[in-house]
């Protein structure tokens, strides 16, 4: 396969959407977790402690998911630069990198969002079993 300057370039759009979407989420979870430890410092209970511990691991998924998100930009910027300096063998393997960096941080996501909606589901079904 013989890839151009143009193919890593594709990935450009994606990536920056993706990391878009991970940063809002961080963001999102940083406001909630410092609520939270608002209100647990004010009224410590298990139910908050819970919920901290719940937000750690998908802060650190997020973190994760950044990271690699990066790292495949990363990769395709020296991919493109090997073609640039026709190291056309060496940019492919860095590309096909960057391809696999991405599915990891994809992968991530898949796995974050499913914690994510485990917890709303508790959230809901306590709801549920008071009434």
């Amino acid at each position: 396969m013989k890839i151009t300057l143009a193919t890593p370039a594709l990935l450009f759009s994606a990536v920056s959407l993706l990391l878009l979407a991970f940063t809002n989420r961080f963001l999102a979870l940083a406001n909630l977790v410092r609520n939270l430890h608002a209100q647990y410092k004010e009224k410590p209970n298990e139910l908050l402690f819970g919920q901290i511990r719940n937000l750690r691991k998908r802060l650190v998924l997020i973190r994760n998911m950044q990271i690699y998100g990066i790292s495949s930009l990363l990769l395709c910027v020296l991919s493109m630069f090997l073609i640039y300096i026709e190291t056309q063998y060496i940019a492919e393997i860095f590309f096909g990198i960057a391809l696999i960096v991405m599915i990891i941080s994809l992968s991530l996501s898949i796995k974050e969002i499913l914690i994510s909606v485990h917890a709303l589901n508790l959230h809901l079904s306590d709801i549920e079993g008071k009434q």
